[in-house]
């Protein structure tokens, strides 16, 4: 028979040896109010690529902002449609790149900003 406490002190290794294994990949430490200092896994997941999509959508927004801006409003919409007359690859950049409120707002605030 086998020893009845074993199966909780296996559960409890394989908890600390998983813990090991997230703590070399990196790890962040605080001080607990009575001084002792605790290191808990960095976490990890969906959290840069949301800042990467954030950022790319961002940067598209501020790049059509200033093609709008240089390019003016009746030469911005006539290069559009030019390529919306295109392949699937243009229509979908033509989707893209179609003037809406924030590019012409953005637009607007940077030509106000260099005036």
């Amino acid at each position: 028979m086998a020893y009845a406490g074993s199966q909780q002190l296996e559960k409890r290794l394989t908890r600390i040896e998983a813990r090991r294994r997230a703590l070399k990949r990196g790890a962040v430490y605080s001080v607990n109010q009575d001084g002792l200092i605790i290191a808990r896994p960095r976490r990890r997941g969906m959290r840069r690529p949301l800042y990467l999509v954030f950022f790319a959508l961002a940067g598209v927004i501020a790049f059509k902002a200033a093609l709008y801006a240089s390019l003016g409003a009746a030469s911005y919409a006539m290069r559009v449609d030019e390529l919306a007359q295109g392949t699937a690859v243009e229509r979908a950049a033509a989707w893209v790149m179609h003037a809406d409120q924030i590019t012409v707002w953005l637009a607007l605030q940077g030509k106000m900003l260099l005036s």
